[in-house]
Order: C-alpha cells, then structure tokens, then sequence
C-alpha cells in the first residue's frame, strides 16, 4: 500500500509540472496572475484536494475558474474515454481467458494469491469484474450517444423545434376543447347533493402514517416510461454564489468564454426566481409559492378510481393542477437548456414559450449537465440539496465569494421561534385536530398531540400560557439565558419526547402543509376561532393585499410583489417556521445552543437555536465530492475557514491547498497606509472607551477635512456602526466640521434601508461626475459608509466613485454578545491555541479583519483603476493585525507614525494620478 501511495504522488507530481506550462482557452491573453490560477486549480481538481483560492476583484477570478475548471473537465472525459475504450477493445481477450482449462488449474492450484486464494480464482475474478465494467461502460455509452444525438439534432434542426411547438399549440387546444365539454357534462347534473366534507378537505386529512404513500409522492414521476429520468449523472462542477445577479454574472462568463457553445449548463433557482405560473406568483412570499406549488403538484399526480371520479364531480372543484407540470414540455424545456446556456431570465423566457415549468424542468436537465450553477442554500442545505436531485458524489464543487460562507452556515441551519408563532400554531393545530379528531389515524392523532404537547412547553418555558393572547402577556423580568440543548429540553420536561420521531412525522406526513390549507379553507369562512388582535391584522393584511392586486392590474406595481426589506417575512404557517427549530433541536448537545429571549411581551419573546459547529453540516459536502473550491476575492484571514469548517469536519493538512495572487494593477496604482496619530498628535486609536470621546472624534474631522483637500472625486468613509458614524456626524454637524467638509464635497449618508441605496449611489455618482466636469470649488463627494452594511459588499466604487477609502478604526464584533460568548467559549474548549493567542480572543480578531478587508476592497476594480486606503488606528500596526490584510495590499501598504509624512505622501499619489489622468485626456 505504501508503495502505492507514493506512485500515486508521484503522478500528481508530474500532472503538476505539466499544468504549469499548459495552455488553457481564453477569450484573450490571460494576465499572468490567471494562468497561475488556472494551473494551480487544475492541479487541485486532478489530485482530488480541497483549494482555499484568493483572486482580488478585477483580476478575472470568474473566467478563471471557468476556463480552468472546463479544461480540467475537458481532459477528464477524454481520459475517461480512452479508458473505456482500452477496456472495451480488451473485453473479446477477456472471454477467452476466463474459463481456465482443467490442466491449468491443477498447475496453480498450490500457488495462492497475497489473499491466500489460488491464482486462477483471483485471475477469475478480475476478469469477471472487468467484464461487468465494460457492459456497464457499453450501457453507458449508448445512452451518452442517444443524448448527444438527440441534442445535436435539436441544435441544428429548427425544423424539429417548430414542429415540437406545433403538437404543444394542439394538445392545449385539445385541452381546452376536453374541459367545455366536461363543464358542459358537470353542469347538466343535478344541483345540492354537497357532502359535510368535500374532497379538498379531504385532503387535509393525513393518510395512514405507517403506509408508504409519503414514498410513493416521490417517486410519481418516476413512473413514467422513459430511462432518460434514470440517467446516470455525469461527472460535474457544481457552481454556487449567494445572489441570484451574481449567478446571472457568472453565466454569461460562460457564455463569452471559449466554452460557452459546448458546455452543458443548466441554471437553478428557488421556486421565486422561476415560477412561471402567474397565479402562484403573485403570492409573493417564498413560503406561499412553495405551499401553493405542491398542492398543485399533488393535483396533477393523484390518480383516483372510477368510484372516486364520479365521486368528485358531484363536489365543488378543488384547486386546479398547474398548466405548466407537463412532464413532455418539461422534457423538450430540458433539451433546450442543455443545448444553449442559459441564464435564469432566459430560462424564465422559455419555460413561458414552452408552457413548461421552468423549476422543475432545469431539475430534469441535472444528470446530464457538465456544468450546474445555483445559489448556496441550494447546494449547502441537505434536505433542500436532496430534494433538487443534486448527487456530490464523487463531483466538483466551486463556493465563489465564500468569504462569509462560515457565517451562511450557520444560519442555514440557526432557527428562531417567537411567542406570537408558537401561540398561533398551537390554536390552529388544536382547532385542526379538533375539527378531524374521528378521521384522523390513531397514529397521526398521537403525532398531533405530542406536537401540541411540545408547544405548550415552549412557551411555558418563555413564561407564558399558550392559551391566553401573546400580545397581552407581559413578561416580568426581560432577560437572555443560554442553554445547551439538553439543558433545554429538560426545562421544558420534553426530554422524553423522540424529537427525531416528531421531525420525521411532519417531513412524511406533510402536516405543516395540510394545517395551511385548512387554515386558508376556514379562515375565510370564519369556522376558524381567531383572536379579536389577529383579526384586526388580518383584516389590515387584507386590505393591503386587495390595494396591491388593484394597483399592479392597473399597472402602478411591479409583478411579483418584493416583500419589505425591513418588515416581517410572510409566513404561511408558523409551524413549518417551528419545524425548522425541531429539526434543530436533533443536533448533538455539543454543536449547538439555545437561547430564550424574554422581553416586553410574549409575542416579543423567542426560542434561537445556535449551531456553534458548521462542519458538522459542511462535512457531508467535503466527503462525498471529488474537490471542493473555496474562492474569493477577500479570503484573508484564512485560518477561520481552515480551523472551523475543514480540520473540525476531519480533513487533513495535507488535503489543503491555499492559493492566493496578486491584483493586476500596477504597484504604484495603490498607495495603502496605516495611520497611528492626526494632525494635532492624537494617537488614533478607537477603542470601545475611546472612540466617543470629543477629541477623538474632533481628530478624524481634521484628518477628513485634509484628506477632502487632496483627493480628487469621491472618498468613502467607513465606520464601525450606524450609531458611531450617526454620533460623530451629530458631533461634527454642532462643531462646525461638516460644514468645513461640505464645502469641498458633498456629503452622502449610507441608508439603512436596502430600497434606498441605489438612489443614494446614483445621487453620489451623479455628484461627482458634475463636479469632475464643472470648474467648482468643489472637488466630489464625501460618502459615509457603514463596515457590514450595504455598501461594504458587492458595490463597486470603480474609478472616481471611490479614489481614497477611509476605515475609521477596528471594526469588532459586539463582545457582548451572548452567541458570540458562546461561540469562543466553544472554540476555547475545542481549538488549542495558535501562537500563544486563545481561539475565541482570535475568532474576533479574524471577524474585524474579514470585515476590514471586504470594506477597503471596494475600491480597486480594474487594471488601470487606482485609490489610496487609510487604515485610521495605529492597532493596524500590529505585525498579528497587519499581516491578516490582503496580500496585494500589505505588499505596499505604509505604516505612519504621524501626520505629516502620511499626508505628504497622499497628497503627492493622487497629484501625480490626477496629472496622468489630464495628459491622457489632452
């Protein structure tokens, strides 16, 4: 074995001295930066190793990773195939030499293998298993070559697409012609005859619990008679992000790029984003869509006998199926798909055309996709991984902008619970239960008040009674207690409950689902008990939803609603919400927290689950893939990454390869500095104590008022909250300083809510690009930023947008949070320390500067781009601070123990710049 872990490294070796003179496709001359990106990545993905991979913004990261990803993936199948074909052409040579003669066999009977069997049974063996190989490899091959000829043939005959859109234009007539007829038939019956409970509420009704129909749900599509839905999947690169736009980004790189005409690629995106069914998407709310969406699924698959057809007539009209789940549209919508990349929107386009759903058309068009592209919650959340038909096993995964990919973990699978929610799913289930208690199952009765059982203590255990309003309820004593997870279910006495039992009931038996359409169905016909509270903001929710469906048909709103940015979310039923937090509550004890938050009332109060250990989750991921990228502009410090999402899900050292390069701006483009005092001699530093104090704040005036003078264009200004940067504003505006500042430039607030930032962006360029062009006293605009906030990610301050970038101290996390507490007492006791310093003391260090980072990145967005960066805290300094800021920036990054000197230097960068830029324009 040992000898063959060495050849095996030997090869890799060798693999990697080959990729570092290869050539890869590109849409022009690669920087140099990008072929040693695309060799390191090649050689990551053929060793089958995990890559923490850096390329700053503006250096072409995204085309990178394609052209060196689909390369790799290129060689991958040519090799695959030169290998079947080697053992198909040997198969002939093999049948001859699997049956061993008589004479033979006695010959090597004494001679026994390294497995102390004789040689002719190992011989046999070998040969048997090569020969399933190549009928697996034929089997294989044949349905590779239907594919691709039938792809081919949608690619180059328009004749066939025109003819496929031809037999769609007749069965929806033919549709449309069988349904008057039945309306015809339904109304020619006699009228009444309704039964107390009609067919829609009968289906509110759980079935038998300990039957398998929960199975059969999944596997009624695979009933059709087609083996293309059993189509094994072929090696892939999973491509996630965390927006949709940057996935939309990412696709059309694919498409300018050298493989954009032969890679298979398919987009996908939750229900929202894909919806095509004007009905279901106008509810808006991503719960609602989801609710709405498999009830029509159910409608469309449930196959009911003569006597339950005739049955049904006689009852009103249940909601109908969706127009857009026909599994022969949704096959010719995932040729389309595979034959031309797509992004969502073009996706989106022809799943309208092709009256095919789009959500679940991309799902069918997986298996056979080289290149699959998603966003993170799709690919990082298992259940909703399982469900989309994504298979890692033995595939490639690339994570892009993964510098907070630790954070989306943990809320993935973090949850929250309020009072309000709790009381409500308790009335609802209990009205529910009430209502069916002698049709429901012994089973499911038993499930329903175990649920109700676990409800009650919840808010038993935030101090309420779940029989009285929560709005009403005060809570005496508001206070936060940290409980492990065992902690807490002993103090609701539900220990004794087999949570994973209940969780596995309401995934089988759909119960959240049912409990919302028996809400929808009564609530309206006022059977259903609401409070006189609720009822008021009901009828509220009401009326705004009927002022919205008035305007958007008159055509004053935009189609499909977007819910408020700051408001509640839309919740169809607050027990799917409470599902989420049983389902945290399975967790080890170790891995996880809860905290009761008790305050005001007990609709205020809440139940959070804190997951303290991601690679519980993210291990999956890492064990069952060939690779795994992890990449992104600003991946400094990596040792969070390292420590709590890798080494803690059991990945050696050895498994790890970190990659980081340089920005392809030239190095006097860039002029980052590290000041430790202001102009009057105050050393700068922003401690929690410090920074509110007078001269502190008087301080950074002088510098800013120095800096206006200066800098041409814009200068962005980051503070460490939105209180800081509103309490030194407060303080400059009584002072006279932002009156000194405005009279260079003009001055722009960061606002907190997200529908205002691009207003407040395009006012902010607008300003700038008048002053650029005008001969006034003023210079730009001044733009006060907050670290973490809407503008310290994915906006670029390009150009003049953004010419000096100013960080107003450390940005560190509130300290006093009680999940932060727990998270480094929980590093503390897990992590040994690294270089005398405390896990937890380190955690915060490394979440100030991924957060520094991330800010001051803004600025640099291409080659010929160019900006200062102040770093205003002489803490910066520090060699374990300093050397956590990226490597592209500490490489000429200043340290200036005073004013002088550093303002010298600033003044002298952007002259010099401002002179190139007038002589190039001349």
């Amino acid at each position: 074995m040992a000898a063959g872990k060495g050849q095996a490294a030997g090869e890799v070796a060798e693999e990697t001295q080959g990729t570092a003179g290869m050539k890869f496709p590109f849409p022009y001359t690669p920087y140099p930066i990008q072929e040693e990106f695309m060799a390191k990545l090649y050689q990551v993905l053929e060793a089958g190793k995990i890559g923490i991979f850096e390329s700053p913004t503006g250096t072409g990261k995204s085309l990178s990773l394609i052209c060196g990803a689909l390369t790799w993936l290129r060689d991958f199948e040519e090799k695959k195939r030169q290998e079947e074909a080697r053992l198909l052409a040997a198969e002939p040579e093999g049948k001859g030499a699997t049956e061993p003669s008589e004479k033979g066999s006695t010959k090597s009977v004494d001679r026994l293998g390294p497995s102390a069997e004789p040689d002719w049974i190992t011989h046999f063996v070998q040969k048997k298993e090569e020969r399933e190989a190549a009928h697996r490899l034929k089997e294989e091959q044949i349905r590779r070559k239907k594919r691709e000829e039938r792809l081919e043939q949608i690619r180059h005959n328009v004749q066939l697409r025109y003819a496929s859109k031809r037999r769609r234009t007749e069965e929806e007539e033919m549709e449309h012609l069988l349904q008057l007829s039945k309306d015809i038939l339904s109304n020619q019956g006699e009228p009444g005859g309704l039964e107390p409970l009609d067919q829609e509420e009968e289906d509110m009704i759980p079935a038998e619990y300990e039957s398998d129909e929960e199975k059969k749900v999944g596997s009624r599509l695979r009933e059709e008679d087609d083996d293309d839905l059993e189509e094994e999947h072929v090696t892939k690169i999973y491509y996630c992000s965390r927006t949709h736009s940057q996935l939309a980004q990412f696709v059309h790189e694919v498409q300018k790029s050298p493989f954009g005409k032969e890679t298979r690629l398919v987009s996908l995106g939750s229900r929202q984003n894909l919806c095509v069914n004007e009905e279901v998407r106008l509810l808006g709310a991503v719960q609602l869509i989801n609710d709405r969406c498999m009830e029509m699924q159910k409608n469309k698959h449930e196959k009911k006998s003569i006597e339950e057809e005739a049955e049904r007539k006689k009852r009103p009209p249940s909601r109908a199926a969706c127009p857009f789940y026909s599994y022969e549209h949704m096959q010719f919508l995932r040729d389309e798909v595979l034959v031309e990349v797509k992004d969502i929107e073009e996706l989106v386009a022809l799943g309208k055309e092709a009256k095919a759903c789009p959500y679940y058309g991309s799902r069918f068009a997986i298996p056979a996709a080289q290149l699959v592209v998603l966003p993170y919650q799709m690919l990082l959340h298992e259940a909703t991984r399982n469900a989309s038909g994504i298979k890692l096993k033995d595939q490639v995964v690339i994570i892009d902008e993964a510098h907070n990919l630790i954070d989306t973990i943990t809320c993935i699978y973090s949850a929250q619970v309020h009072g309000s929610q709790l009381c409500c799913a308790h009335s609802q289930l209990s009205q529910y239960m009430e209502r069916y208690r002698k049709r429901l199952k012994a089973k499911n009765l038993m499930y329903i008040k175990q649920i109700l059982f676990l409800l009650e203590k919840f808010v038993t255990a935030l101090g309420g009674n779940v029989k009285q309003n929560p709005n009403t309820q005060s809570i005496p004593q508001a206070e936060s207690q940290m409980k492990s997870i065992n902690d807490f279910l002993f103090l609701c006495e539900i220990d004794n409950i087999n949570l994973f039992k209940v969780q596995q009931y309401c995934e089988r038996s759909l119960i959240s689902r049912k409990l919302f359409g028996f809400v929808e169905r009564h609530e309206a016909s006022g059977a259903l008990k609401i409070r006189p509270e609720e009822q008021k903001m009901a009828g509220l929710q009401n009326f705004l939803q009927n002022l919205n469906e008035k305007q958007r048909k008159e055509g004053n709103l935009q189609s499909p609603p977007e819910e408020a940015e700051d408001g509640p979310p839309k919740m169809a039923s607050p027990l799917m919400h409470i599902e989420g937090f049983l389902a945290a509550l399975t967790t080890a004890n170790q891995d996880g927290r809860v905290i009761l938050t008790r305050q005001g009332t007990l609709a205020q109060s809440s139940l959070k689950f804190l997951l303290l250990n991601p690679a519980v989750h993210f291990a999956r991921v890492l064990k069952e893939c060939r690779a795994v990228i992890i990449a992104g502009g600003t991946m400094q410090p990596v040792a969070d990454f390292k420590e709590q999402l890798l080494t803690c899900a059991g990945v050696g050292a050895g498994r790890i390869e970190e990659f980081s390069c340089g920005h392809v701006i030239p190095p006097d483009n860039i002029l980052p500095i590290v000041l430790c005092s202001g102009p009057s001699g105050q050393q700068l530093e922003f401690t929690y104590e410090k920074r509110n104090l007078p001269p502190m704040m008087e301080e950074t005036g002088r510098i800013l008022s120095n800096l206006c003078n200066v800098v041409p264009g814009g200068v962005v200004c980051f503070f460490p909250s939105y209180e800081y940067e509103k309490q030194v504003y407060m303080h400059w505006e009584k002072t006279g300083v932002l009156a000194r500042l405005a009279a260079k430039k003009k001055i722009f607030q960061e606002p907190k809510r997200a529908n205002q930032v691009e207003q407040v962006l395009a006012e902010y360029a607008k300003c700038i690009k008048r002053c650029s062009h005008t001969g006034t006293t003023m210079t730009g605009a001044l733009l006060f930023s907050v670290v973490g906030g809407k503008m310290s990610e994915g906006i670029n301050f390009s150009d003049d947008l953004g010419r000096c970038v100013v960080m107003v101290g450390m940005p560190y996390p509130n300290i006093k949070s009680p999940e932060l507490q727990e998270k480094m007492a929980y590093l503390d006791k897990t992590k040994p320390k690294t270089a005398g310093q405390a896990p937890g003391r380190m955690l915060i260090e490394n979440l100030c500067m991924k957060a520094v980072n991330q800010s001051i990145g803004r600025a640099i967005r291409h080659q010929k781009d160019f900006a200062s960066i102040v770093l205003l805290d002489h803490r910066y300094a520090r060699p374990a601070v300093f050397n956590k800021l990226p490597q592209w920036i500490r490489s000429r990054a200043q340290v200036k123990g005073v004013f002088g000197p550093a303002f010298a230097a600033l003044r002298k960068f952007h002259s010099e710049k401002r002179s190139i830029c007038e002589s190039a324009c001349t």
